[in-house]
């Protein structure tokens, strides 16, 4: 619950700046004078901008919320509290790169099945690969959306 909370609070206090960027956006506008009036339009696209990537991404973290639910019903979301850890609090790199060869296996036997890989998006980001995290995320959304519209 408190990174939903940090998530909020950071959420609000972007919309604040986004809306202060629209409003000097419009100053500029108002002034009538083409420099004004070009800048203006470039600043306005700014806030237009930030706004569709925090709904993107509210809507995303609300329909993986959605799945870690649901999985987390099932008795299968992903354990890693007996890896071992750094001093950071990050898992080992070894340990990490061995969950992950696990969660592959356990992909291939299952390809598709929405729960596997869901399972190795959080292999991926265990082991620092955010990019390959959020790709592997995607299709587990794509497949429990398939099989929600099935069953």
């Amino acid at each position: 619950m408190r990174a939903r909370n940090v998530a909020l609070l950071l959420t609000a206090a972007l919309v604040v700046y986004l809306v202060l960027l629209a409003e000097r956006a419009v100053a500029l506008i108002r002034t009538g004078t083409a420099a004004g009036i070009g800048l203006g339009i470039g600043v306005l696209i700014l806030p237009l901008l930030g706004l569709w990537m925090v709904i993107a991404t509210w809507r995303s973290g609300t329909r993986i919320q959605h799945l870690a639910r649901r999985l987390d019903a099932e008795g299968g979301l992903p354990d890693v509290a007996d890896l071992p850890r750094m001093p950071s609090g990050r898992v080992d790199r070894a340990a990490a790169d061995a969950w992950f060869e696990e969660r592959r296996a356990e992909l291939e036997q299952h390809p598709g099945d929405w729960r596997y890989w869901y399972r190795l998006a959080h292999a991926y980001d265990i082991a620092g690969d955010r990019r390959r995290a959020r790709a592997t995320m995607r299709k587990a959304l794509e497949l429990e959306a398939t099989d929600s519209a099935r069953g």
